[in-house]
């Protein structure tokens, strides 16, 4: 397979445990420099300083920042994914609960880290589209968690309005990730949330000007 161009090649993945270890360390020291500092302030000789290791141990499993970011992405967002789907699973099964579990599996994901939405936005040669797919995944097991309940929504067509509202939801949590004066701590984080799928809620049981007339 040609890798698209741009791309920053696939690092070399590690085959013993212990260099398995040390891998999972950078990652993790990559991910608070990035979370402190931001992606663009980030160098390879601080990860290597936080992560307790030499910059050539860095250097012999990636060839540049660009790889190390994109290492970094798949990680986080693959977490976050992850992260979104285990709450959806255990959502109250209703309409009103898939939303309630979203909403706050996609807030707690931005407020969790704020390197969340950078990597959403992430373009270019570090991390190609990794974003978009992500954002694409999380869409998709949102409408996979409400499908049985698409019954209950008053709208027209109703999975366009399901993913009109998924859609309101990412912009909300998106947003309030880089205002100045984010939702933050548990209680106003759980507050917002509430809020955010009310909203959701209110516009899926109410029927459109379509169907009222």
């Amino acid at each position: 397979m040609n890798e698209e161009p741009g791309r920053p090649a696939p690092y070399r993945e590690p085959r013993q445990a212990r260099s398995a270890a040390t891998l999972a360390r950078v990652l993790r020291a990559a991910e608070e420099v990035a979370s402190s500092a931001g992606l663009e302030e980030m160098t390879m000789s601080g990860v290597a300083e936080r992560a307790g290791v030499s910059v050539g141990t860095i250097y012999r499993r990636f060839e540049d920042k660009d790889q190390l970011i994109a290492a970094l992405s798949e990680r986080m967002l693959e977490q976050r994914e992850e992260y979104v789907a285990e709450r959806l699973r255990g959502a109250e099964p209703s309409l009103v609960g898939v939303m309630d579990a979203y909403a706050r599996a996609l807030l707690q994901s931005f407020t969790d880290n704020n390197v969340f939405s950078e990597l959403l936005r992430a373009r270019g040669a570090r991390s190609p589209d990794r974003g978009a797919r992500a954002i694409l995944e999380i869409h998709r097991l949102l409408l996979e968690a409400a499908a049985p309940y698409t019954g209950e929504i008053r709208r027209s067509a109703p999975e366009v309005a399901l993913d009109t509202a998924a859609r309101a939801l990412l912009g909300a949590c998106f947003h309030n990730s880089v205002r100045p004066d984010p939702a933050t701590g548990e209680e106003a984080v759980n507050r917002y949330a509430e809020e955010l799928s009310d909203m959701a809620v209110a516009y899926l049981l109410t029927p459109d000007r379509r169907a009222r007339t």
